[in-house]
């Protein structure tokens, strides 16, 4: 067997004089400095994917904001606000991490089933591009924030297409019995209650049928119903200057065929013609998925009755969708293999003292050595940004990369701010 092959749709992560790099940085340089396990970014891949997407909505009134709960780092989301790249936000924290980032208040997008009254109050005050409302009970209190505050917000109401995306179910969006969107069926009267709510602007409509979509079969279902409900409230009155199509559209993480970008714009394209309409979109993943790999170092090897051990000193509270999601990440020695190997089953593990904690289990891999250091790849969406500090753990650093040069973009915290984080209860000081 030949030295691994990776992704071919992202050149800025590739094997150079036999070591894995990202952009022109070796992964070697950066765990020297910076220790292992780590994150390492991609700016070049960041920004290409954001381009490719922009140009392939070019001549149209397209809005793009990206989806900051993909990868929350304030170094990612400035380097796609300087790219004219608006936010999604789920959250006051996402809000602010936006703002935070150089992504102004009129250029976010704020998203989420549960928004408290406090949040929908911070949204107001900094001038928030649109809110998708997804319940009537948040409509009314949106209402009575705006009221309180003597503005008019826009608003985009999310309905929920009851189609299945076809991917995995704790992340499918857009299904009758999810707890995103209002039902087709009670739609039309909750547009015709908001359009008469003081203090709302009601300007769109909103879907999102989940995440990682490998096929356009659902989108395709799902905009058309979504079409029809536009052009029927228009029917009664109720005209709308947004589509807001959310994101969804997958990656490659092991053998998938997604749809290209263009693909995907095509169908679109199609099924607008004639609606004199913007259109939005909050790509996440498709941005900074494939950007990004988590570089970690082999501690020890174990032999099992029935299984090979390869001991890593990265674990699941730093990438947790293997563990969640049964995922599946390409993993690849930093160090080239000279020449053919064999590749023998392996199971990937983590310290944490769970026996979910794994990466891969029974994957034929070339073989590896204590001290080596290992990439997991596709690791730039949904890693950092779930992980945590579970067993005490100091969560991996964070690292942007571009061209020859890299940052660290979130230390790795020391234990003493770990414990800082705790409190001891006043009847237990002095002990």
């Amino acid at each position: 067997m030949i030295a691994p092959i990776l992704h071919p749709d992202t050149p800025e992560i590739a094997y150079r004089n036999g070591e894995l790099c990202v952009e022109d940085v070796p992964l070697s340089r950066i765990a020297a400095a910076a220790g292992t396990p780590f994150y390492a970014y991609s700016a070049g891949a960041i920004e290409r994917r954001y381009r490719h997407f922009a140009a392939a909505f070019a001549g149209r009134a397209a809005r793009l904001c990206y989806s900051v709960k993909a990868n929350s780092n304030l170094s990612v989301i400035a380097t796609l606000a300087a790219l004219g790249a608006g936010a999604d936000v789920v959250s006051e924290g996402e809000f602010r991490r936006a703002l935070a980032a150089g992504i102004p208040g009129n250029r976010i997008v704020f998203s989420g089933i549960g928004k408290s009254a406090a949040e929908l109050e911070f949204a107001v005050a900094h001038d928030v591009f649109q809110i998708n409302v997804e319940s009537r009970g948040e409509l009314e209190a949106l209402s009575a924030v705006a009221r309180r505050a003597g503005r008019t917000v826009a608003v985009a109401i999310r309905v929920n297409p009851d189609v299945d995306a076809r991917t995995h179910h704790k992340i499918a969006t857009g299904k009758k019995e999810n707890k995103f969107g209002i039902d087709l069926a009670h739609a039309p009267d909750v547009f015709a209650e908001a359009a008469s709510l003081p203090g709302i602007a009601l300007k769109g409509l909103a879907v999102h049928i989940g995440s990682q979509l490998t096929a356009l079969g659902p989108f395709e279902i799902a905009f058309s119903r979504v079409i029809e409900l536009f052009r029927a409230l228009a029917a009664r009155g109720i005209r709308l200057e947004r589509l807001d199509f959310g994101g969804g559209i997958g990656i490659r993480y092991r053998d998938e065929t997604p749809p290209t970008i263009d693909e995907y714009a095509g169908v679109i394209r199609q099924m607008t013609r004639g609606l004199d309409v913007e259109l939005a979109f909050e790509p996440g993943r498709y941005i900074v998925g494939n950007a990004g790999v988590l570089a970690t170092r082999v501690l020890y090897l174990k032999d099992g009755v029935t299984r090979h051990f390869v001991i890593v000193d990265a674990a699941m509270n730093d990438l947790l969708r293997p563990t969640l999601y049964d995922a599946w990440h390409d993993i690849v020695p930093v160090r080239a293999p000279e020449g053919a190997f064999h590749a023998t089953p392996q199971s990937v593990v983590g310290p944490v003292c769970e026996t979910g904690d794994a990466f891969a289990l029974d994957r034929p891999l070339p073989p590896f050595r204590p001290g080596e250091l290992m990439a997991i790849l596709s690791a730039g969406a949904y890693g950092a940004v779930m992980s945590s500090s579970y067993n005490t753990r100091p969560p991996a650093a964070e690292v942007l990369v571009r061209g020859g040069d890299f940052a660290v973009i979130r230390e790795r915290p020391s234990y003493d701010e770990l414990l800082a984080r705790d409190r001891m209860a006043p009847w237990l000081a002095g002990r």
